[in-house]
């Protein structure tokens, strides 16, 4: 049983590494959100360790739990046990998560328009003369980008999970999520709200630059 236990694990962490992976980040931001997520798996297994001893210890020794009185459960399993795990886990996921926001003042990115319709995502790069809109998500690597988000028909909802977080795509409605590709290479992105009949198709891909050839690549883009 051990053995079939631990295999099964590995089995299992083998889609850590596939490309749709939010444990598998290649920025900044999926690091923040990846980071998070071990935190909190991690805070679920002690909790879920110690119910576990104590479950043991009722079979084993339960002329041990019963020496312990009502009140001692209560504030022992309902505030010694949970609260301060769970106030770690809180602290953990504010600091996360403000890092995820994009700070007022700061230095203004490049901006690169996404455009959501069924069953499709068309990008479009104003800041770079000459360029083309394109069904390829051009990025200049190591570099923060500011995508603008909206659609033109139906709620959808746009994420690469390598890079960072979601955010929904409202017709009517600018949404700007901030990513970064910490090098060049290939990423892929997909539509994460269903749309319709066609929502399995309206996936997409990301392509990172080195910085000196963005602005090539962009004005050919296809």
């Amino acid at each position: 049983m051990r053995f079939a236990a631990a295999a099964a694990t590995l089995l299992a962490l083998t889609g850590c590494a596939t490309p749709l992976s939010t444990l598998n980040p290649a920025g900044p931001a999926a690091a923040n959100i990846a980071t998070l997520w071990w935190v909190m798996f991690w805070g679920a297994v002690v909790l879920f360790v110690l119910v576990m001893v104590l479950l043991a210890l009722s079979y084993l020794r339960p002329s041990l739990l019963a020496a312990i009185k009502p009140i001692h459960w209560v504030i022992g399993g309902g505030l010694v046990l949970p609260v301060p795990i769970l106030v770690g886990l809180l602290i953990a996921a504010l600091m996360l998560g403000e890092q995820l926001l994009r700070k007022p003042g700061s230095l203004a990115p490049t901006r690169i328009e996404a455009v959501a319709s069924r069953w499709e995502w068309r990008f479009r790069y104003p800041e770079v003369m000459g360029s083309a809109e394109s069904e390829t998500l051009h990025l200049p690597a190591g570099e923060p980008v500011d995508i603008v988000v909206t659609a033109t028909d139906v709620i959808h909802s746009f994420w690469v999970p390598t890079l960072g977080g979601k955010i929904d795509a409202i017709p009517g409605r600018i949404n700007v999520i901030r990513l970064q590709a910490d090098k060049p290479g290939i990423y892929r992105g997909i539509c994460a709200e269903y749309c319709g009949e066609g929502h399995e198709t309206m996936g997409f891909a990301v392509e990172a630059h080195l910085p000196a050839d963005y602005a090539s690549v962009v004005g050919g883009a296809p």
